[in-house]
């Protein structure tokens, strides 16, 4: 099983897809709020370099937005 891991914040139209595209695949994830935790915003700045959200990290692999094709490849997914 990959590690899927997404910072989000609530008003995040394209962060509710991805997070409805992770429950409707049964994927498991963890979610950072990062416009409540200060902490993890900081996290998500420094490895992504920028602070757009949806921030995704399947395994090692980043993805900058709801981009599905490349999340369906990564957890290969058909």
């Amino acid at each position: 099983m990959k590690n899927v891991t997404i910072y989000s914040t609530p008003t995040c139209h394209f962060c509710h897809m991805a997070k409805e595209f992770f429950e409707k695949h049964n994927i498991a994830f963890t979610n950072y709020n990062v416009s409540s935790d200060p902490e993890r915003r900081s996290e998500m700045m420094q490895k992504s370099g920028q602070m757009g959200v949806p921030t995704i990290f399947i395994d090692n692999e980043m993805i900058v937005g709801f981009d599905k094709a490349r999340i369906k490849s990564l957890l290969e997914i058909t």
